[in-house]
This record gives C-alpha cells, sequence and structure tokens, in this order.
C-alpha cells in the first residue's frame, strides 16, 4: 500500500520519504494535566479561574506516580517527537507556596523527563486554584500584596524554566533551537483575571498587569534560555464581560517587549480561527506558541481531532516554512472517557494534521493562486482529499514501532492499572 501511495504522490511532486522525516522533526508539547483533570500536586485548592473537568471516569492519577505511570504509557503509544508541558501546581514535594517555589520542586520531572528520552520541558506559572486568587483576579488585582505574590510566583517559574531548558540540555545530543543553549524552555503566561458584568473600569487593571509584567520580566532571566510567551483569552466562567489579558493587550504588550504570543483555539470568537491567525504573527514575530485544543461553542477543552481547523493550522505552519517557528503544545481535559485515549487520540490528531500538509504541493498551490487561477485551485485541493494519506500514515506509525490499534492497549492498561485506583 505504501509503495503505491509513493507514487501517486510523486506524481503530484510529493515526496513522501522526506515528509516523514520532517514529522519526526517536529516536536509537541505533551501537557500533563489531561492526566489528572488538572488538579495538580501541590494542594492549591479547587479548581478556580474558569476552569473546569466535567465527568468522573474511574482511574485519574492521585499522585506523582501514578501521573508519572500514565504518561509513560501514554507516551509509548505516541509517534514523533515529543516535550513535556508543566504548569507549576506540580511541583513535586513542596513545602513552600508557590512564590518560593525552586529548581528542586522540579527535579524529579527532569529525571523522568531524562528517563524517556523527551526534546524538553516547558512550563507554565499556575495562577488559579489557590487563595490569592483575590476577587478573581491575579497580577492586575488593585492589592498589591495580591500582585506581589504573582509577580514573585512568575519570576520563580523563570528561573525553574532556566534549569529545565539547562538539564535537558545535558541529555540531548542534537538541538533544533540554539545548538550552543540547550532545549528552551517555553514560559506561558495566563491569568483567569476579568469581571462577570460590565466593569467601572477597563483601563486601570490593564496598566496594573502592565506594571507586573514589566517587574517579572525585568527580573534578568536567559533569553537563550527562555521563552516567554503571553496567552489572551476572550471570556471565561465567571469572567464572560470583561477579560484583562485581552488578546489586543497582548500582542501590542508581546511585540513591544519582544516576546512571545501564545494562540489557544479556544479562546476566541467562533468565527475567529487560529489558522488564520498563525501567518499574521508570523509577519511580526519570530516565535509563536499555540495551545491546540478544541472548543465546542466555547473554550470547552474537547479533545483534539483530526478536522478541519487542525488540518488547516497544520497547513500554515508547514507551507510558512514554520515547523521551527511555530512552538506546538497541546492543551485540553476530558474526565468522561479514558485519560490516556485522550492524550493519545490528541497527539496523534496534531501529528496526523502535521503529515497530510507535509503531503501537499504548497508550491504549485500557491502559484495557482497568485495567477488567480481560483478554479484550477479548488479543484486540486479537493484532490488532495482522496489521496492515499492513511498508507503514508501506516507506514510512518510502522516506523516509529506503532500500530494504529492503541485502545486495545489502553483497554488493557485501564484494565490492569486503572481499575483498581
Amino acid at each position: 500500500m505504501y509503495e503505491q501511495a509513493k507514487k501517486e504522490y510523486a506524481a503530484y511532486g510529493i515526496d513522501t520519504e522526506a515528509a516523514i522525516k520532517k514529522l519526526k522533526a517536529i516536536p509537541v508539547s505533551i501537557h500533563c494535566w489531561q492526566g489528572d483533570d488538572v488538579a495538580g500536586l501541590d494542594g492549591g485548592g479547587e479548581l478556580s479561574g474558569g476552569i473546569q473537568t466535567t465527568g468522573n471516569y474511574p482511574g485519574r492519577a492521585r499522585n506523582f506516580e501514578e501521573l508519572k505511570a500514565d504518561i509513560t504509557k501514554a507516551f509509548s503509544m505516541m509517534p514523533g517527537k515529543k516535550r513535556l508541558n508543566l504548569h507549576a501546581s506540580y511541583a513535586v514535594g513542596a513545602a513552600a507556596d508557590r512564590d518560593k517555589y525552586e529548581p528542586q520542586h522540579f527535579a524529579s520531572w527532569v529525571k523522568f523527563a531524562k528517563e524517556l528520552g523527551l526534546d524538553g520541558i516547558d512550563f507554565n506559572p499556575t495562577m488559579f486554584s489557590h487563595k490569592n486568587v483575590k476577587d478573581g483576579l491575579t497580577l492586575s488585582s488593585p492589592d498589591e500584596n495580591i500582585r506581589k505574590f504573582w509577580v514573585e510566583h512568575c519570576k520563580a517559574c523563570l528561573k525553574i524554566a532556566e534549569y529545565f531548558a539547562t538539564e535537558m540540555n545535558s541529555h540531548c545530543l542534537v538541538n533544533i533551537w540554539i545548538p550552543e543553549f540547550g532545549k528552551p524552555c517555553l514560559v506561558n503566561i495566563w491569568i483567569p483575571d476579568g469581571y462577570k458584568d460590565v466593569p467601572a473600569d477597563r483601563l486601570t487593571p490593564r496598566l496594573r498587569l502592565k506594571k507586573s509584567l514589566d517587574e517579572i520580566l525585568a527580573c534578568g532571566y536567559a533569553r537563550s534560555k527562555v521563552i516567554v510567551a503571553v496567552e489572551s483569552k476572550v471570556f471565561g466562567i465567571g469572567v464572560e464581560s470583561y477579560t484583562v489579558g485581552s488578546n489586543e493587550f497582548y500582542q501590542n504588550y508581546a511585540a513591544k517587549n519582544n516576546i512571545c504570543c501564545l494562540l489557544d483555539n479556544g479562546h476566541y470568537h467562533p468565527m475567529e480561527y487560529v489558522s488564520d491567525k498563525i501567518p499574521a504573527l508570523l509577519a511580526f514575530y519570530d516565535k509563536v506558541a499555540l495551545h491546540v485544543t478544541r472548543g465546542v461553542r466555547w473554550d470547552s477543552d474537547h479533545v483534539v481531532l483530526f478536522e478541519d481547523e487542525l488540518k488547516e493550522i497544520a497547513k500554515e505552519i508547514v507551507r510558512n516554512d514554520a515547523t521551527d517557528k511555530v512552538l506546538i503544545g497541546l492543551d485540553y481535559f476530558d474526565a468522561s472517557i479514558n485519560r490516556l485515549s485522550a492524550w493519545v487520540t490528541g497527539q496523534r490528531a496534531m501529528q496526523k494534521a502535521l503529515l497530510y500538509a507535509l503531503l501537499t504541493n504548497h508550491a504549485e498551490l500557491k502559484k495557482l493562486q497568485d495567477k488567480a487561477e481560483y478554479t484550477t485551485l479548488m479543484v486540486k485541493q479537493e484532490e488532495y482529499k482522496t489521496m492515499p494519506f492513511g498508507a503514508v500514515w501506516k507506514e510512518y506509525l510502522k516506523r516509529e514501532g506503532l500500530s494504529e490499534d492503541y485502545l486495545t492497549d489502553i483497554k488493557e492498561y485501564e484494565k490492569e492499572v486503572l481499575s483498581k485506583r
């Protein structure tokens, strides 16, 4: 099947071997929080900040060892290059509060990542599920003590990120980012700040947020090791009327301060598409970060599937030669289904979308667009949809030592491990 598919794609000017080789080199950052429904390990408190999980499927990881075991099993069924994405609330054995976190509280994660041979670790300050989220506000709070606590938390996270980058370099032989400095750690700042009803003042909270971010960035972190991103959101539960960290605020702040924007495709109005935003940002930014999710009518964080918008996101990354510029991370959590199946299905969907994009002759399609040959362009784009993509995907899995069937393995793990928790 693969040899026939290889010939068919060759007729369109596409080298399937080159596509598979390229796919193997594109890292995807896998979020740890699918395994325990964003509960975390630091005992910070119940979920807040408009974040919620629905469902109570048996087998949720309850501690570090269980979460490690589940990640190990899930990663063993995922093809391609993988990174691990952590929230600060996953500190292991930390007696200190979040503003006093240190690298030692994450040493166990580094050891684990090295054992799995991962490409690196990414990091997120956790500014929710904590007593110091006062009146729904953190970095924009009018309470100076609250702001200071979260500023110090973010500064601590930057130091921890430097530690991740340094440690993972000592393990990795090849560095696709900056060889002399190791694997940079993406630190993504998202805050839940906003108001449920119509605010009396929209500017002042944003000025306070700007001041807080300025203080965080002034801590002197190593830009060669840490990529800072800011993540916007249009609204959330309890902040329906006003979000302090809006898209306009963060895009301007990031551009002015030479940091990165992170686009979560669940954080916009339903008629806005992240696939369209990626090339817009690539015109101005060296790096663009993604949280790939699937929103159903709102930011519901459903499991990522191989569907149209995901394909379009991957096309923009590939056709613009931006596989080293767009930092791909997954961000969803579903407690109504087997959590390992959620992890694996979403990661494989992302890989499928990238392969689908790599198996397209974008140069030819761009020429048709520039020549205004729109009829031919439409027909050619439709032809790609019935090409033997599945045969190339199966070949890729075979070379990764995997099969299409991962459900059988997951069901066995559920029977032997998850059902006994």
